[in-house]
């Protein structure tokens, strides 16, 4: 930037040069008090000299509160969601997954998570007026092997599962050569991939989701208990790579988490996120907490639902916290064609055996 960018007066620039700032970014770094003592300029001046070079350096213009009221910055609106490939979730979610940032699905094992993963990883695949991107994923396992045979599954069992889809577009969409599957066995392995082979993918359009599976199990067993700081600066190293890929590509980024049981029962100094009363809290603690946009929990109920002549474990899954939703949550159950919720209204579907 050139100082002959700034609208100001020659007095002004000439101050400041003379206090021996090499550029004008550098103004916005000190304090109105100490450019006054610096430059020897008064405070209406230093306050012309802040404002002028912030407004040079912004790469856009402010934007008010009554302008995103109107609608008038549909860039910063929510615009389009990846589809959950179910209306009842959808419903939850307003729409299905934001584009942009980490979204969390933590539960126990057997809730559904991996399944969940699963379809979305089919349904990026659909075109946009479907609910899709009209791309591919990157599956990252870190715990067990990928379970292609229930992929396979779904993808046989699209049809059932999307009945609003055109049969004929089902059957063009090559599900499984998009799916791009990454095995990480320790942290520098899952590292190299983030930061190294998945920005490649994202960058020739292959790809447009990240899944995670799961980001608790190489934090947990590579750290010990009294190594908290390391973990901490570990963790965050990783959002920040997620955190930039998710922005740079509007690619939605999907972390499983595991839970940890709560023993000392209710506790002042520990956050519990939203879950009073909760026996499990996500794993990774408040640190890893920080660095999500949409925290959801998915769990396993007693009982059983019947939907045609099928059955699944009633499950719940729960918004915890998310810039743009309530504190909401919906039944649902996993079938052959995948996770779908329950309505409130629903007929179809039986409770058996709850307790």
């Amino acid at each position: 930037m050139e100082w002959e960018q700034l609208d100001l007066n020659p007095r002004i620039i000439a101050a400041v040069k003379k206090a021996n700032f090499r550029s004008a970014k550098e103004i916005l770094c000190v304090s109105g008090p100490d450019l006054q003592r610096l430059t020897r300029l008064s405070k209406t001046d230093v306050q012309r000299l802040h404002c002028s070079v912030a407004a040079v350096v912004r790469e856009s213009k402010p934007v008010t509160a009554l302008q995103l009221i109107r609608g008038e910055c549909p860039v910063l609106e929510a615009g389009h969601r990846l589809s959950c490939a179910c209306p009842v979730l959808d419903g939850l979610m307003r729409g299905g997954l934001p584009m942009r940032g980490i979204t969390e699905l933590a539960g126990e094992s057997a809730a559904g998570k991996t399944q969940f993963c699963l379809q979305l990883c089919l349904s990026v695949q659909y075109p946009q007026e479907h609910g899709g991107l009209n791309s591919g994923a990157v599956y990252i396992c870190t715990e067990d092997s990928f379970p292609i045979k229930r992929l396979r599954q779904l993808i046989t069992q699209q049809p059932q599962l999307r009945p609003d889809l055109p049969p004929a577009l089902i059957r063009s969409r090559r599900f499984s050569d998009n799916i791009y599957i990454e095995h990480a066995a320790d942290l520098e392995a899952l590292q190299a991939c983030v930061s190294q082979r998945v920005p490649v993918l994202l960058k020739r359009g292959l790809v447009r989701l990240l899944v995670v599976d799961s980001v608790a199990a190489l934090f947990r067993s590579e750290f010990q208990a009294d190594e908290a700081v390391q973990r901490s600066r570990h963790l965050l190293a990783f959002s920040n790579i997620l955190h930039r890929l998710s922005h740079e590509y509007g690619a939605p980024v999907v972390c499983v988490n595991q839970v940890t049981d709560v023993v000392d029962g209710p506790n002042p100094g520990r956050c519990d996120y939203g879950l009073v009363g909760s026996k499990v809290l996500p794993a990774l603690g408040i640190a890893w907490a920080n660095q999500v946009m949409v925290r959801l929990m998915l769990r396993r109920l007693p009982g059983q639902v019947q939907s045609d002549s099928q059955s699944s474990a009633t499950r719940k899954l729960e918004v915890v916290f998310a810039p743009h939703l309530p504190r909401a949550s919906c039944l649902c159950g996993v079938w052959e064609e995948g996770v779908r919720g329950i309505p409130d209204d629903h007929s179809d579907l039986q409770p058996q055996g709850s307790s």
